[in-house]
């Protein structure tokens, strides 16, 4: 009933996986400037992660956001046609040639994808020596626990036992809780597995403000011009980020 009443009137009653509604998000995001904001910081931090030199930069699931306004020249994609997208493509099959890209970005893509192995896989055959992967997704912690399970609508499953998801549509599969498991709960079996890659930054971030700004699916909590409050709250709480975080920024580096 709360998320009935909280729910975003542009996207109440859409279908995840149409194109339209990711569109939509875009408009939202530019609409609400709690909103705009969070994407702002969080573009900052994966521009500041990645390396200088040659190579391409890709962004995946880049429909419903504007990251394009960071980084010269990104090569924008989605799994299907977007206004602005230069690209569509399967992050499970990457047209890019071996080592030909300085780094993947990403925001809130990792949990949506159905056999991230084989992402991990391509992404280590395209990106070069010394480039990254770079993300903000998901992250469990008690209280994300909390949140996730009662007003959000993709599944929030930390217990499950292997990575793949089920057959689903391109946003309707998801489960939120795939970063941490892949990064914390398994990352013996992640480093085992994909030797190349080092876990270089694991950052807990925005324990309420997501929350606030009410996402692309529900309406703002708060208006706008209480962000950088928000935010002096925030690193206030920092010591207990590990505990309230909802989200985190994450950078795994290509080794030799």
């Amino acid at each position: 009933m709360l998320k009935t009443l909280l729910a975003h009137p542009l996207t109440r009653g859409l279908d995840i996986d149409d194109p339209r509604t990711t569109h939509l998000r875009l408009r939202i995001i530019q609409e609400k400037s709690f909103l705009r904001q969070i994407y702002q910081e969080w573009y900052r931090a994966i521009v500041a992660a990645l390396p200088p030199g040659q190579g391409a930069v890709v962004e995946l699931g880049a429909g419903g956001g504007f990251m394009s306004d960071f980084v010269p020249d990104l090569i924008t994609s989605e799994l299907f046609h977007c206004p602005k997208i230069r690209a569509v493509l399967d992050g499970l099959h990457l047209p890019f040639a071996a080592k030909s890209l300085r780094g993947i970005a990403m925001t809130n893509v990792l949990h949506h994808l159905p056999q991230p192995r084989l992402f991990f896989s391509e992404a280590s055959r395209c990106v070069r020596s010394g480039g990254v992967l770079a993300m903000i997704e998901p992250w469990v912690t008690p209280w994300s626990r909390f949140v996730y399970t009662r007003l959000h609508h993709e599944p929030f499953e930390p217990e499950a036992p292997s990575w793949e998801l089920p057959s689903s549509g391109p946003l309707s599969g998801a489960n939120d809780a795939l970063p941490w498991i892949i990064f914390e709960r398994d990352r013996l079996k992640f480093e085992q597995e994909f030797p190349q890659w080092q876990i270089e930054l694991i950052k807990p971030l925005m324990p309420f403000r997501y929350l606030l700004s009410g996402g692309v699916s529900l309406r703002s909590l708060s208006p706008g011009w209480t962000f950088g409050l928000w935010r002096h709250v925030e690193n206030a709480l920092g010591h207990w980020r590990s505990q309230l975080a909802m989200f985190a920024q994450i950078v795994l580096r290509r080794l030799d």
